[in-house]
Order: C-alpha cells, then sequence, then structure tokens
C-alpha cells in the first residue's frame, strides 16, 4: 500500500492509496449513466451476495510523490454516448480527488467494462 506522505512543522498527514481509490469510485457514481464501478463480474455477484458496495475495488491508484494516477473500471448505461459520459467521469474524478486531496491527478484511466439496461419502472395497475 502506498501512502502519500506531507511532513509539516506540526506533524505528518499520510493519505492511503486506498482512501484516493474510494474517493474517485464515489466521484465517478456521481455521473448519471454511470450504474457501477467495478472490478468484473465475479467480484460484483460476490458484493450482491454479500450486501456489500465497495467502490475502492474498481480503482487502482499509482501515488508518485504529489501526483496520482488512477485506473478505473465502469459500467455504462445502454444508450448513452460512451465517450461523453467518460469524458465526465474523468472531469469529476480528477476535481474531486483533487480539491479533496491536494493531489495532482496526472491521469484517469477509464475501461468500460459492461453496458446495463435501466430498469422499467412499473406502471401502476388500478
Amino acid at each position: 500500500m502506498e501512502d502519500l506522505v506531507r511532513e509539516e512543522n506540526i506533524g505528518v498527514v499520510k493519505i492511503s492509496d486506498e482512501v484516493v481509490s474510494v474517493i474517485a469510485g464515489i466521484a465517478a457514481q456521481e455521473i448519471d449513466g454511470i450504474l457501477d464501478c467495478q472490478m468484473g463480474v465475479a467480484s460484483n455477484l460476490t458484493n450482491i451476495f454479500k450486501g456489500k458496495k465497495s467502490p475502492a475495488k474498481a480503482s487502482k491508484v499509482t501515488l508518485e510523490e504529489d501526483r496520482a494516477i488512477i485506473d478505473m473500471n465502469v459500467a455504462v448505461e445502454y444508450g448513452i454516448k460512451i465517450m461523453d459520459v467518460v469524458a465526465q467521469v474523468q472531469d469529476n474524478v480528477k476535481k474531486t480527488v483533487e480539491a479533496m486531496t491536494g493531489l495532482y491527478v496526472e491521469s484517469v484511466n477509464i475501461c468500460v467494462q459492461s453496458i446495463y439496461l435501466p430498469k422499467k419502472e412499473e406502471s401502476e395497475s388500478n
């Protein structure tokens, strides 16, 4: 596990790569058209059965000094322009991680792993 370490006059502040990963996962899910950040079908099924939802496992963060490189896996809603929604994810992840951690985000690499169909709402019966 890599940590960002800053030494100030009053002490040391460490930000774990896992924390950056969680921030990135949550920021990605804020974008319409992104269902969930995911590692793969097997881990998704495992998380469903265990009742867990872990955005951290969907991204890999590499920290080098004050820079971060973020690699993410996402599922995109069917019918949405993938390049548009992915650009929004990259922008939101970069801005959010930089604002919350003070790191410079060098790149946000996105792998679209799957497409999902939105659930149709049931029409009301009389």
